[in-house]
């Protein structure tokens, strides 16, 4: 089998050219955002509406670094709430996901594809559309200014695509594993846990990082609508914070939302290794 290095030797140097303009121009538009993020904590605010504006800030410094956490206090709880949350989310998610995977990609039952297009159907839906019958079910259930408010519909909202991106890897899994496995007298759990759970972790770690990244976004209108004490409000909600009456203090918000990504960002950094062999497995031809 060609290395796949190798493989770019088959294009000429013009090609080569294209390649990494378009690749370059690709990263530009999608690090634009961040890199002025960055540079726009760095700045004092009385430079962030100066004409004409400044890309490079001057005298930039990371006074607004240490300011954010004078300006919001308890802004470390958010950051602490947001991880919790996301682990715990990612954790039930993974415990549900794992086996209904195994039954859509193992067992041909009566409704399977309904059930799967309807899992489809609901990522169709905002949160925000069913923000009232959600209320009223945590209301009903007790559940409002608690953990649990933001973890549920977080959970119920990520499960179908988990579904959807495990199923595929675990239908990627030749069924002969199965089969040798029931000759031994195995049932479908002692198969499950110990022949196909091994092979499918590198998918399991990519459903457990796009998870964790869903639930760490997407807290905010939950926090906002379920969640009135502090103690137990995420990230997004101490980022609202910053948003004053008369003005915005961009360089603060900027500052915080760097910081506040840092737990996620980490995460990513120590399991990207996994994250890339369970996007690419399968995808070459041995």
């Amino acid at each position: 089998m060609k290395q796949p290095h190798l493989l770019i030797h088959r294009y000429k140097w013009y090609e080569i050219i294209g390649i990494y303009a378009g690749i370059l121009i690709f990263l530009t538009f999608v690090l634009a955002p961040f890199v002025e993020g960055f540079l726009v904590s760095l700045k004092p605010l009385s430079q962030l509406f100066s004409s004409p504006y400044r890309f490079i800030p001057e005298h930039g410094s990371f006074e607004a670094y240490r300011t954010m956490w004078i300006s919001v206090p308890g802004f470390a709880r958010y950051i602490f709430n947001s991880f919790f949350i996301s682990t715990i989310v990612t954790a039930v998610v993974l415990v549900l996901v794992i086996p209904a995977s195994y039954a859509f990609a193992r067992f041909e039952f009566k409704g399977a594809g309904l059930l799967l297009g309807a899992f489809l159907a609901v990522n169709m839906f905002s949160g925000a559309v069913l923000l009232i019958p959600l209320f009223r079910l945590m209301r009903t259930l007790g559940l409002l200014n608690t953990y649990f408010a933001i973890m549920v519909p977080g959970v119920a909202f990520l499960i179908p695509s988990a579904i959807w991106l495990l199923r595929t890897y675990m239908m990627r899994i030749p069924r002969e594993l199965d089969e040798a496995a029931f000759v031994d007298g195995a049932s479908h759990f002692y198969t499950l846990r110990r022949v196909i759970l091994p092979i499918a972790m590198p998918g399991i770690m990519v459903v457990a990082i796009t998870t964790f990244i869903g639930s760490y976004a997407q807290q905010f209108i939950f926090a906002l609508t379920f969640n009135s004490k502090t103690e137990f409000a995420p990230l997004p909600v101490g980022l609202f914070a910053y948003f004053g009456r008369q003005e915005v203090v961009w360089n603060e918000l900027m500052a915080a939302s760097f910081v506040g990504i840092a737990p996620a960002m980490i995460v990513i950094f120590f399991l990207q290794r996994y994250l890339v062999s369970g996007l690419t497995a399968g995808a070459v031809k041995q």
